[in-house]
């Protein structure tokens, strides 16, 4: 079996060495950052950026067990014997969970900074963990009363994104968005070499099981295969158009698989250096909408790094603003119309001009390199402009100066969602840990601090009049849908339908009506004093990422998963429009064609294309 995963939460299994698709199915309700099979080949893990931890059984794909851990999942990893499976990520603990039953064997804690990647020793008696200051720990998970590290390296100057252990296990390879691969000796520790022939960020290394050679993949939209014994590259694998976050070797260590931002998977002969097979998709999602103050356009960005201005009212194709090279989380109108802001995970909020589509400015995080921004909000004056992000929380810049005037967290942090008060006095933000934060605008001092989520919070927003929140997340459960009190701390309501995660939360300005919308794809219409939902509209699949409302109050815009704005009239409920690109095979007629599986023609209709329906009269 082949396994790969999206952005969306979707996992995608291929049998016969990737040419005939298994199963597709909805496995998290947010990124799968994490995927690794058993040793013995019957089993998947899978994590996800809502903080679960799955297991499947790989030949019916059925759910075997999940666990919490209290942030984003970045890695796993399963002991050689198959018996243990290690997890980690925002939260800075790896966790040790038995495969049979999912029950927490061990906490291993004490490095203090965020897990970006995990590798068993082929032995067993070793763990190493990769952390965002670059340091590589090393574990010995097979003596339970060791619960913190036996070693630490400062092995590089950023996120250890990557690392693998040769099948001899005398050797270990770690990857660092510095743009390096390092070779280390497992007895002395020592390195032994480093390779920095990639012109970006490096994201991921594996070692095929011969052990004869290393592969590697970069932001540069390159991989290379790197002989160890002669510590050179030997080959550079290019087909990629967007940045290559995945590898994976076959056991005979003749093929490599690769999976990128680009929406395909790609086979390489490793001998020949050639790519052998294309296996598309369209990962295109959209995380960020925004409508311009006049409500006559659209801004939106997604997975694909494009800022794209929709007219609303036209039919002519959308302008696309270039200049991100990573995904953009989140977009944001100025008061006056004049500027679009954008939020990537490239380390930058680019400030363009609206007419002329010229970025302007690019604003970074002034005390890191690799800062992920996930959200952008400007005061309602138009002076500041607030952004969330990690691992630093809430930022805000004074857009005259283009200064950063404060910042919301010292400890690592992941603010998704960040709103202000009408007035512009507050600014609120949601955090992975669980809590809805509210900070005094003008210089970010802690106002209030609303606990009582058992999950991520994934957005917040304010009421018309600024005296009340709500916010939206996960929990064991279900979704949670809560308002706020502010000047109390005060919960005082809670919203039951969401059958999974809560994932987007918008006011309306004109009553008291809250729109919700979630994983399962459904939008949620309430009646925030009773509490009762008021209707269910489903068009999107998977997803719902944001939701915005026009200034007037009277149409919503909706995006997701599927890469598709849909507009609504508020009050009603009822759709109005859709606005999305061109997929790979849009308007691809395959009604009639024998021999798709049922996994293949789902796959097929959506990258776009139909099959046309008999009705009978």
């Amino acid at each position: 079996y082949w396994a790969a995963a999206s952005r969306g939460g979707e996992v995608r299994l291929w049998r016969e060495a990737g040419r005939t698709l298994h199963k597709v199915w909805q496995a998290h309700s947010a990124n799968v950052s994490a995927l690794a099979f058993s040793p013995d080949g019957n089993t998947l893990a899978s994590g996800g950026w809502e903080n679960t931890l799955k297991l499947w059984d790989v030949e019916s794909c059925t759910l075997l067990w999940e666990c919490w851990q209290t942030g984003a999942i970045l890695a796993v990893a399963f002991s050689p014997d198959g018996r243990l499976l290690a997890s980690g990520g925002f939260d800075t603990l790896i966790q040790l969970w038995n495969i049979h039953n999912g029950t927490n064997i061990q906490t291993l804690a004490g490095q203090g900074d965020t897990v970006y990647s995990l590798a068993f020793s082929p032995d067993g008696e070793l763990l190493v963990s990769g952390h965002s200051d670059g340091s590589i720990c090393l574990w010995e998970p097979e003596t339970p009363e060791l619960s913190t590290y036996v070693q630490r390296l400062s092995a590089h100057t950023l996120w250890v994104a990557g690392l693998a252990f040769a099948p001899d296990g005398t050797q270990f390879a770690s990857a660092s968005l510095d743009g390096t691969i390092k070779l280390w000796d497992r007895e002395r520790l020592d390195c032994l070499h480093t390779f920095s022939d990639h012109k970006d960020r490096v994201l991921r290394v594996v070692w095929s099981p011969d052990g004869r050679s290393l592969a590697s993949c970069s932001f540069d939209q390159t991989i290379r295969l790197w002989d160890v014994e002669e510590s050179r590259s030997r080959a550079v694998l290019q087909g990629h158009t967007a940045l290559i976050y995945l590898l994976a070797f076959t056991p005979d260590s003749r093929t490599l698989l690769s999976g990128s931002d680009d929406g395909t998977l790609r086979v390489w002969d490793v001998d020949r250096g050639q790519s052998l097979r294309i296996m598309g998709g369209y990962t295109v999602s959209l995380f960020g909408i925004n409508w311009s103050p006049d409500g006559t356009q659209i801004a939106s960005g997604g997975t694909d790094t494009l800022v794209t201005i929709w007219d609303v009212a036209s039919s002519t194709s959308p302008r696309v603003l270039r200049g991100h090279r990573w995904v953009v989380q989140g977009v944001a109108w100025s008061p006056d119309g004049k500027f679009l802001a954008s939020a990537g995970y490239d380390n930058s909020i680019r400030l363009w001009d609206t007419t002329t589509g010229v970025c302007l400015q690019v604003l970074q995080d002034p005390e890191g390199t690799d800062t992920l921004f996930q959200d952008v909000a400007w005061s309602p004056d138009g002076r500041l402009l607030a952004a969330g992000s990690y691992p630093r929380g809430v930022q805000v810049w004074e857009i005259a100066t283009r200064t950063c005037l404060w910042v919301g967290q010292k400890q690592p942090t992941l603010i998704r969602r960040v709103a202000w008060s009408l007035d512009g006095t507050w600014l609120a933000g949601g955090s992975d840990d669980g809590s809805v934060y509210v900070w005094d605008g003008r210089d970010g001092t802690q106002q209030q601090r609303l606990e009582g989520h058992q999950g991520a919070i994934m957005s917040v927003a304010w009421s018309p009049e600024g005296t009340r929140l709500a916010s939206a997340g996960s929990g064991r459960e279900s979704g949670e849908l809560f308002v706020w009190d502010v000047q109390s701390g005060k919960r005082v309501q809670t919203l039951v339908g969401h059958s999974g995660l809560v994932s987007e939360v918008v006011w309306n300005p004109r009553e008291e009506l809250l729109v919700s919308g979630g994983s399962d794809g459904k939008l949620r219409w309430w009646n925030i004093e009773s509490g009762a939902c008021l209707r269910v509209q489903q068009r999107h699949q998977g997803t719902v990422h944001s939701l915005k409302v026009t200034t007037s109050g009277s149409l919503l815009a909706s995006c997701g998963d599927d890469g598709i704005i849909h507009i609504w009239d508020l009050h009603s409920g009822d759709h109005l429009q859709t606005l999305r690109r061109d997929r790979p095979y849009e308007r691809l007629n395959i009604t009639g064609i024998r021999g798709l599986s049922q996994a293949q023609n789902a796959s097929l209709r959506a990258l776009g294309a139909f099959e046309e329906t008999s009705v009978s009269v």
